[in-house]
């Protein structure tokens, strides 16, 4: 029985205890409602718009074949800095045996076109000189023969381009090969193919297999697109800050150069392309291809007063705007105020009359959701 009865009684301290804890608790969270004081400081605000988008370089050029047929040797690597006119790739011709034969047999036409049109010129000639035909008949027999002339060298250098991959231009002293060169000075951003790759030539009916791509990496830029709600504020020669996500430390400075005309839809977004020429200040590395975001300075100002903007009243469509300032009886509601404002970042405003540095600045509780 006296077991039962001092069980009874833990059990009613508990209970009460548990009371009181529960008491304490309301109790405190009732002080913590309590108004809060944020003074106003002097500080800067920044007014900016956000650019997402890459590091690229200005112009990139790519690397194609106008001949057909396989790779037979690559003489750079990713990332080999090459001038104009450097070697790149070589050629190997590949060509079936129709097209063998098909040469063959136009070069062997050629020459015989040739020979007849020589004879004709010839005999056309002599005839003239003893004055059997006119001389106009003379001068369409050397047409013809200069025609197949033409002919036949075409015909040879298009046997020679399709067996050797090469033909020597004897009267330009140049040379059609197979020889890939760079059409550009820069660096070898990508390189496609590797030896025994298949080329497809670039034609006009056909855009061609890209070797590689080359740029110049001392001439980048920032692309990147703009939300329409802050394209109206943008114009050219507006300072940037870019942040590069492979180099968190690193600040890269750069102005706008150029705003396109028109949007794009992008993800349900209606997007504007921006480009920023960026600063050479040689102390950030920069790769192509880096992701980064850019922060367009609309307006700065520093050595403003500021104040956290949850804590500005809009009325009137936000025309007017106010702050609660604490009433002079400690018990007493706070007094609305209202205040002049400036730029705004979205989380600080400025003050431009209304306020002080150091005037205090009602807080209210957030109000509980039941």
């Amino acid at each position: 029985m006296r077991k039962l009865f001092r069980f009874l009684f833990i059990l009613v301290l508990l209970v009460g205890a548990s009371g009181v804890l529960y008491a304490f608790s309301r109790n405190g969270k009732k002080n913590d409602g309590a108004f809060k004081l944020v003074p106003a400081e002097v500080g800067s605000i920044t007014e900016k718009a956000l650019a997402v988008g890459q590091i690229q370089p200005r112009q990139k050029f790519q690397v194609k074949s106008k001949i057909s047929g396989i790779v037979k040797a690559c003489r750079v690597q990713v990332g080999d800095v090459v001038k104009a006119g450097d070697p790149l790739f070589e050629i190997a011709p590949d060509p079936t045996p129709l097209e063998l034969t098909e040469v063959d047999r136009s070069a062997e036409s050629a020459q015989a076109s040739f020979v007849r049109a020589k004879a004709e010129f010839d005999r056309s000639r002599e005839l003239a000189q003893q004055g059997i035909v006119p001389r106009s008949d003379v001068d369409t027999k050397r047409e013809a023969f200069e025609l197949a002339k033409i002919a036949v060298a075409r015909a040879q250098e298009n046997r020679d381009l399709t067996r050797k991959g090469r033909v020597e231009k004897r009267e330009t002293v140049a040379a059609i090969d197979s020889i890939i060169r760079a059409p550009a000075a820069g660096t070898i951003l990508t390189r496609l193919v590797n030896p025994g790759d298949p080329v497809v030539p670039l034609t006009s009916y056909q855009p061609g297999t890209e070797l590689a791509s080359i740029a110049d990496m001392q001439d980048l830029i920032f692309k990147g697109t703009v939300d329409e709600i802050d394209v109206g504020k943008l114009k050219a020669s507006l300072p940037a800050r870019i942040k590069v996500g492979a180099l968190p430390t690193d600040v890269v400075t750069g102005r706008v150069s150029r705003i396109a005309p028109q949007a794009q839809q992008k993800d349900g977004a209606t997007l504007f392309d921006v480009e920023i020429e960026l600063d050479r200040s040689g102390k950030v590395t920069l790769r192509a291809g880096y992701s980064a975001n850019a922060d367009l300075i609309i307006r700065e100002k520093k050595d403003v007063v500021t104040i956290p903007e949850r804590l500005v009243i809009f009325e009137d469509g936000g025309k007017k705007t106010f702050v609660e300032l604490p009433s002079a009886d400690p018990k007493g509601e706070p007094k609305k105020t209202e205040v002049k404002l400036g730029i705004s970042d979205g989380m600080n405003a400025e003050v431009v009359s209304g306020l002080a540095k150091g005037d205090k600045v009602v807080q209210r509780p957030p109000k509980e959701i039941s």
